[in-house]
This record gives structure tokens, sequence and C-alpha cells, in this order.
């Protein structure tokens, strides 16, 4: 593997495990086992390496997100394929990289901005739009309404003002806001849908 490639998978691990502040160069090298005038060779400071780390993984997660729903026979297999990779992106990422990046690294957090609001929300609506015509999303739903509040609760999970880590699970936030987002767009049919994929039998 290319140096600086491997640099980058190896910072990018090491700043969702720890939080991006709380690791060095210093840090990266040692883990690495590498000098820090091998890893300035390729990055100029850290601002650059976390913009770069950052930018590799949203191309990834982009990446993945289309395979998913391209990959899903209707919209809420989709979005159920989804709630498990959110699960994991979850599992993956330190409750502080976000307030991190928003206030070290403005770059690297103005490339997460656009990320949300272009491929995120582009690809939000058109899911939404797919579950209409499939019947599994009520038709009535306003769709640039709802997907701008899909985008707001990604954000919003991240919120420490209003989920203390000290008393919240990210993971489970994030889970339990996009599957109340479902839920609140489901028709009856949708609905079943939900209910066969969490094994949940309900009176009708």
């Amino acid at each position: 593997m290319e140096i600086r490639e491997r640099i980058l998978q190896e910072a990018q691990m090491l700043f969702f495990q720890k939080g991006i502040k709380a690791v060095s160069m210093d840090d990266v090298a040692m883990h690495l086992s590498i000098s820090k005038k091998t890893i300035y060779k390729w990055f100029e400071n850290k601002d650059q390496l976390v913009h770069d780390a950052m930018e590799q993984y949203i191309t990834k997660i982009e990446g993945t997100c289309s395979q998913e729903i391209a990959s899903a026979g209707n919209a809420m297999q989709a979005m159920l394929q989804i709630v498990e990779m959110v699960r994991g992106i979850m599992r993956q990422i330190h409750p502080n990289i976000f307030y991190d990046l928003q206030k070290y690294h403005p770059a690297a957090w103005q490339l997460w901005q656009q990320h949300k609001d272009q491929f995120f929300l582009k690809q939000t609506k058109e899911h939404i739009q797919r579950g209409i015509k499939e019947k599994l999303f009520r038709e009535d739903a306003d769709v640039e309404v709802l997907a701008r509040l899909r985008l707001a609760e990604v954000e919003l999970g991240f919120d420490s003002a209003i989920y203390p880590a000290s008393q919240f699970d990210r993971q489970q936030v994030q889970i339990a806001l996009l599957e109340h987002f479902i839920l609140g767009l489901a028709t009856l049919k949708g609905h079943k849908l939900i209910n066969d994929y969490k094994k949940i039998t309900e009176e009708e």
C-alpha cells in the first residue's frame, strides 16, 4: 500500500477512535512506526491530514450508501439497510468528532457540510420519492421538508446539550431518530414491512 494511503487510513482510524483533538501528529507517527518527517512529506500539517482523511471517508460512505440503495428491492428495504449501515458507522465514530471538526478544522467541516447538503439531501429526497411511488411511504409526505428534517436529525443526535454523552449512547440515539423518521413516513403496507423486519407483532 502506498505510504500516503496508509497514513490516511490509520490516521482516520485514530481520529474515529479517540476524537480528532486528542490525536497528535506524534500519535499518528508512533502508531504507524514511522517518523513525523515521513508524515510531513505527504501532509503539510494536521489540518491537511484531517481534511484528506475526511474526504476519503466521505467518498467511501457515499459509495456504500449508493450501493445499499441500488441493491435494495424497495425503498423500505433500503431504509432498513441504511439503519444497519448507520449502526456500523456509529460504532466507529468518537462522539466528539463533529465538534472537533467544526471547532478546529473548518475546511474538513465544510466537506461534511457539502456531503450533507448535496449528496445526502439528494439521496434522501430520491429515496422518499421512491417510497411514495411504491406505496410504502405516505403520498401526502412533503419530500423537501422531510428530507431536510432528516439532515437536521443527524446533527441533532450529536448535540451534547440535548443528548449528553453521560446519559445517552450516540448509536442508540441515531438509530432511534432514524427509526422514528421511517415510521412517520410509512404507510400501513410500509409498517408491516418494518414489523416483519423487527419481528414485531402488533394488534390492529
